[in-house]
């Protein structure tokens, strides 16, 4: 992959982060809504990008993490289930929404026996937080673990028996979830990609000293800009196409920008990241603990013509036993977003009921 193509500040993710302009643009921001005492109002009608199962009961939920953020999640369940059941918490991907991937992934499993919780993180879709459209490493990973604490609050749940699963920007995050979280007892992730890593060191770990420095400057300037008129400002529009983009960029696009994934609350799909997004990501590497998963077992996914490949088999060679790592033939990053025919459901389906089986 050639990066010198996207330009002098190739070296991050596109596709996934709000440029970082040296000046700041008057780009528009995204509309916000206020979160406080009054109840949130969720969408009741069925907006997922994909159809709804026959075989699942659903019902909207809210939950706070530990920072006092209310996350509003799907969560599904086989009909007619009976007694205390497994349970898996997905999120994913890096700024997309609980009706696109995460979603699919929880009703896919709620139909082959688990209890699934597809939450939006902070910052984003119908989730508390202000301002609007922004993430971090810590408080995003803690979205994983208050998930675990709403599952384990279920009275249908055995809270012994709690998965997780991470999707691109959010393997990462399922894994430094499943690191501190000790009542995760098994964690997959899906085309994952460390943010962390990309952020600071871009996409092959191509950045230079000297590129990463000017970057944190040009942050460090646009730091003030917002502080002076008091919001943040955000970057263009997600994954729009000029002409000569890498395939990649193209398949986010297909995904994001088309009927197959778009849905309007999604970053990716409607909107923009903060321009200082990158901050934390830039000085936090979050699997700098993947060896404390262990004795817990990790499953890594990933297509063979991905181009986020390398996230999961460097995050593979890092981790301790017991783990796993499939490589889908043919198969590229977006496919296994929603492709049911490419995804492994058999595969994850298996994984889950081995290791959350009743003791």
């Amino acid at each position: 992959m050639n990066l010198k193509q996207f330009g002098r500040r190739a070296f991050l993710p596109l596709a996934c982060l709000a440029a970082l302009a040296g000046a700041s643009p008057a780009f528009a921001q995204p509309p916000t809504t206020t979160y406080g005492a009054a109840p949130m109002q969720l969408t009741q009608d069925w907006d997922k990008v994909f159809p709804r199962s026959d075989n699942v009961d659903h019902r909207k939920v809210t939950f706070k993490n530990r920072y006092g953020i209310t996350l509003a999640a799907d969560l599904y369940q086989p009909k007619n289930a009976r007694g205390k059941l497994a349970a898996i918490a997905v999120g994913g991907p890096f700024g997309a929404v609980k009706e696109q991937s995460s979603g699919l992934y929880a009703q896919t499993l709620a139909e082959r026996g688990f209890i699934t919780l597809a939450f939006d993180p902070s910052y984003t879709g119908e989730s508390g937080g202000e301002p609007r459209n922004v993430a971090s490493p810590d408080i995003n990973t803690e979205d994983f673990s208050a998930a675990v604490d709403f599952l384990g609050l279920q009275a249908n749940v055995d809270r012994e028996r709690i998965g997780i699963i991470g999707i691109c920007g959010w393997g990462g995050m399922a894994l430094s979830a499943t690191a501190i979280d000790k009542r995760v007892k098994a964690v997959a992730t899906s085309t994952m990609y460390d943010m962390t890593r990309v952020m600071s060191k871009g996409y092959n770990d191509s950045v230079t000293l000297e590129q990463r420095t000017q970057s944190l400057e040009q942050l460090g300037r646009q730091r003030w800009i917002d502080a002076e008129k008091g919001a943040p400002s955000y970057g263009p529009p997600m994954n729009e196409l000029k002409g000569g983009e890498a395939q990649f960029l193209v398949d986010y696009h297909e995904y994001y920008k088309a009927p197959r994934g778009f849905h309007p609350r999604s970053v990716n799909s409607n909107g923009s990241w903060t321009v200082t997004n990158p901050l934390s990501f830039m000085n936090m590497p979050i699997l700098t603990y993947i060896k404390e998963i262990s004795p817990r077992p990790i499953l890594f996914i990933h297509g063979e013509k991905a181009h986020s490949r390398y996230f999961s088999e460097t995050a593979y060679a890092a981790a301790g036993q017991p783990k796993e790592l499939v490589i889908i033939p043919g198969a590229n990053h977006t496919d296994l977003y929603d492709r049911v025919d490419v995804i492994p459901f058999d595969k994850l389906t298996t994984f889950f009921t081995q290791n959350l089986a009743a003791k």
